[in-house]
């Protein structure tokens, strides 16, 4: 995600990365282009994604890949 994202931002896309304060305290804070708005939780976190993207893609990834395409589809 992080060459997407990259590629995005310097094609003058927007790019928001949504992270949880608890994670945003651990070694992702600070590595993530564009805006950062930290929320409380992971559940936020998908409302917020939820409520600022006109499209979702899914990336291969893991289960909690999965699981938020499954939120946010559902």
């Amino acid at each position: 995600m992080g060459c997407v994202s990259t590629a995005a931002y310097v094609g003058k896309s927007q790019v928001l990365g949504i992270i949880p304060t608890a994670i945003a305290e651990g070694h992702f804070a600070g590595k993530i282009v564009g805006e950062e708005p930290r929320v409380p939780t992971m559940q936020d976190r998908i409302w917020k994604i939820f409520d600022n993207s006109d499209a979702f893609i899914t990336l291969p990834g893991g289960i909690g890949t999965l699981e938020e395409n499954f939120q946010i589809i559902s």
